[in-house]
């Protein structure tokens, strides 16, 4: 950091410290909000969604052929290929916008392109099974199907889009990918103990981070009554599988790739945290700077500016996994339009202001706002012409 900097950052410390209004309940109550929120996600979501995620994210860095990723996901692979399996990946993941990071950081540093990489990254939250039933059972069919169509149609434009603007230097990138594939040594690992080992990683993810559904949906349901008993077996076979597939040097750089993923990402991700629960509160809540209730006020009817201000609230709020819908069939009783819903449901659970600082630090400020407006855009498009068809 340059000399100039960290006197920006003292003075700016010390005039906030100066001139906050503490004395304002509302002011100091966003504050303590901001922290219980911390708390809630340290709680709920970084032990059994996130450290997972960054294992897995560390096996992809380590394990993973990086002439399968450049085959797969790379700029010169079958985009029908690519994009299909980005698209739909998330089906299996039941993954917030935030969990879904370490992934998406590991895959493209791996070599995938750029439109794969952020289909993948998109889709990733947007579209797992148990948010679209759920969406369908609470909001109603329309709803479900609507988001359904609109996350995986989204996740493959917007990739589509950004290969397309940077194509320049897509192809520079896989130039460099291409000499370090033909460098690469062989894998001393089966293609079966690669994919086991995997599902195995993926598995602990999806039961470790599997919560109770708000609404009766019977196998979801007994799932959650015996998760643990399911997340215990896989650790005894990851557990078999790492001593004796691995050395203990491959061991070693696991650990210290998962760790590089962590360091990275956790503090970009608890200081977006904070400040989004400053601004906006924990869901279902009213104690942020933005009052909700002004919020709601807002996004009625189905005029551009209702679902305009549904996809920036969305993508700027964090919400774990499922949380969105009971947040929503609250706020359409309260009013909200059904296309700025669909808007909502379509920016929010693919981004929040956590992650959008943690994507910036992997694709850097430029590619990382052009993401959020396309998915804003493209979000408050389709929430209108959904409020048209539906009434």
């Amino acid at each position: 950091m340059k000399e100039w900097q960290k006197v920006t950052v003292v003075l700016g410390v010390f005039f906030a410290a100066y001139f906050i209004p503490l004395d304002s309940p509302r002011v100091s109550g966003a504050i303590l909000e901001a922290f219980f929120m911390l708390r809630e996600y340290a709680r709920e979501h970084v032990l059994f969604c996130l450290v997972p995620a960054f294992f897995i994210a560390g096996a992809i860095s380590n394990f993973i052929s990086q002439a399968k990723v450049i085959r797969y996901f790379g700029a010169g692979a079958r985009r029908w290929v690519s994009y299909s399996v980005a698209a739909v990946s998330g089906a299996v993941l039941a993954v917030c916008s935030c969990t879904v990071l370490p992934l998406f950081a590991g895959i493209y540093r791996r070599g995938a392109g750029l439109g794969p990489a952020v289909a993948f990254l998109y889709s990733g939250p947007a579209i797992n099974v148990l948010a679209i039933i759920l969406t369908a059972r609470v909001l109603g069919w329309q709803m479900g199907v609507a988001r359904a169509l609109g996350a995986v149609l989204f996740s493959v434009v917007i990739g589509l889009i950004m290969a397309f603007l940077y194509r320049k230097e897509e192809a520079e990138r896989a130039a460099v990918s291409r000499k370090n594939v033909a460098s690469a040594g062989q894998d001393e690992r089966t293609p079966l103990q690669i994919l086991t080992y995997f599902a195995t990683l993926i598995g602990i993810l999806v039961f470790a981070a599997w919560g109770r559904p708000t609404e009766p949906v019977g196998v979801f349901n007994a799932v959650f009554q015996v998760k643990w008993y399911i997340v215990a077996v896989l650790l005894a076979a990851l557990i078999y599988e790492v001593t004796r597939w691995f050395g203990h040097e491959e061991r070693t750089e696991w650990v210290l790739a998962t760790w590089s993923f962590a360091k990275q990402i956790l503090p970009l991700l608890f200081a977006g945290v904070l400040v989004a629960g400053a601004l906006m509160g924990r869901p279902g809540t009213d104690a942020g700077l933005i009052p909700s209730a002004y919020i709601s006020s807002l996004v009625g009817g189905n005029s551009l500016l209702a679902n305009l201000l549904a996809s920036v609230v969305g993508a700027l709020m964090y919400f774990a996994t499922l949380t969105e819908i009971p947040i929503l069939q609250g706020l359409l009783g309260s009013g909200m339009g059904s296309g700025p819903a669909l808007a909502l449901l379509l920016a929010g659970p693919a981004l929040s202001l956590p992650n959008m600082l943690v994507i910036r630090s992997v694709l850097g400020t430029q590619k990382t706002l052009v993401f959020v407006l396309l998915v804003i855009v493209m979000a408050t498009v389709s929430g209108m012409l959904f409020g048209m068809l539906v009434g």
